[in-house]
């Protein structure tokens, strides 16, 4: 699934390519996503210009003329294609373009003014394009819970031990909970949690300020490392351009079972436990 860096660089993409873009037409050849697509609301777009687009956790936000805001979520292999005079183009360089396979998942053509198309592709459906108002955007049921966003100030040492006080919960689940800190994933949960040297199943109620500490300097590090990386590239998605320099290339922990530690003065393992059904690959000696 596409997490915050992916979804990020996702967003710097559009934003460069359709700002300013008026809508002529859309197409919906398949409603079926993880939500119903409702015709009559993507059609509010016809007509409008984007006048900036923006991520809220793994959200990405069009904001129109008109106070239109079209609401787009990933899912598991969801991804946005721009096609330019007949040309199409990648919006991250974390999944391959193959024209006979994409097709049959176009999902979402938008048409603009100049000719520019943006496609929704999802093999697995698991995505969602919704259309709301811009006054009832606060409201909205996939946002209004949300946390901080771990880039931002808000996500600081006494927000984080304010909100732990009383809380019983495990710290790998405490960092995958979206309405604690928005936009972190299993993989890079993993990763700030090896390099802050603390075990994925301990309990927040044992943690000491500065591995808090360490915990919130260490998301902000990874989190922007990801993303001047363009995201991680796994399973499915895969760079097929050849480009060096992604993400996946610098993980220490995150599907390593049974490789070395990265740590110079570690001898240990990697090693992986479930859970809350999720795979957590630590070291075992580093990580207390």
């Amino acid at each position: 699934m596409p997490e915050l860096p992916e979804v990020e660089v996702v967003k710097r993409s559009l934003e460069s390519s359709i700002l300013n873009l008026s809508v002529k037409a859309v197409k919906i050849k398949e409603t079926n996503l993880r939500f119903k697509v409702k015709k009559h609301e993507i059609n509010q777009i016809i007509d409008l210009k984007v006048l900036k687009i923006k991520r809220r956790s793994k959200y990405i936000l069009f904001f129109f003329t008109k106070n239109v805001v079209m609401i787009a979520h990933l899912g598991m292999t969801g991804k946005f294609f721009l096609v330019k005079k007949k040309v199409k183009e990648k919006t991250s360089f974390y999944y391959n373009l193959d024209d006979k396979k994409d097709l049959k998942h176009d999902h979402l053509v938008i048409t603009f003014r100049n000719k520019t198309k943006l496609i929704y592709n999802d093999v697995r459906k698991f995505g969602f394009i919704k259309v709301t108002k811009l006054d009832k955007l606060k409201e909205n049921e996939h946002l209004k819970t949300l946390g901080p966003e771990p880039l931002n100030d808000a996500f600081s040492l006494k927000y984080f031990k304010d909100y732990i006080k009383g809380r019983n919960k495990i710290i790998k689940d405490l960092l995958m909970d979206q309405k604690f800190v928005s936009g972190l994933g299993n993989i890079y949960v993993n990763e700030i949690l090896f390099y802050s040297h603390i075990h994925p199943a301990r309990k927040i109620s044992q943690l000491k300020e500065n591995e808090i500490k360490r915990i919130l300097i260490n998301s902000k590090k990874i989190l922007q490392k990801a993303i001047n990386f363009g995201g991680s590239s796994i399973k499915n998605f895969s760079n097929s351009e050849g480009k060096i320099g992604t993400f996946q290339q610098y993980f220490t922990v995150y599907g390593k079972i049974g490789k070395n530690c990265s740590n110079s003065d570690c001898n240990g393992e990697i090693e992986k436990l479930i859970l809350s059904n999720r795979g957590s690959f630590f070291c075992p000696k580093c990580q207390k």
